[in-house]
């Protein structure tokens, strides 16, 4: 019987690491992928455990654009990023409203671990 406790121990001390290790994965966004919306005010990318804010990247792409087959990608900057909950959410505060277009946000993000992860979240603003 021991030996039995022992070696359930063992099994669930080694399951640990495995999750104080686990990466950065993004959780929620709003939009959400793949929604078609209004030209929101903001755009929140919410994360399963606190990012590092200095590790973090975030762009905003215009990469279609209805009427204009030939549309190259549009780098959008008019916005600010600020963390909240924790150093779990994201929020790009927009300046202007998005033309009517398809939009990739594209991140990468740290934890305090240090591993990394990115993403891409494509919407459609009507």
């Amino acid at each position: 019987m021991r030996i039995l406790a022992f070696l359930a121990g063992i099994a669930l001390s080694s399951l640990a690491p495995t999750a104080l290790l686990a990466h950065v994965e993004l959780t929620a966004s709003t939009p959400a992928a793949g929604t078609e919306t209004k030209a929101p005010k903001e755009i929140t990318l919410t994360f399963s455990k606190a990012v590092d804010p200095s590790s973090a990247a975030v762009s905003i792409v215009m990469t279609a654009m209805p009427g204009m087959a030939n549309h190259g990608e549009m780098v959008i900057r008019n916005f600010t990023a600020n963390w909240s909950d924790e150093g779990k959410t994201m929020t790009l505060a927009l300046k202007k409203p998005l033309p009517t277009g398809t939009y990739e946000v594209r991140w990468q993000a740290a934890a305090a671990d240090g591993h990394g992860m990115s993403g891409t979240v494509v919407f459609d603003v009507r």
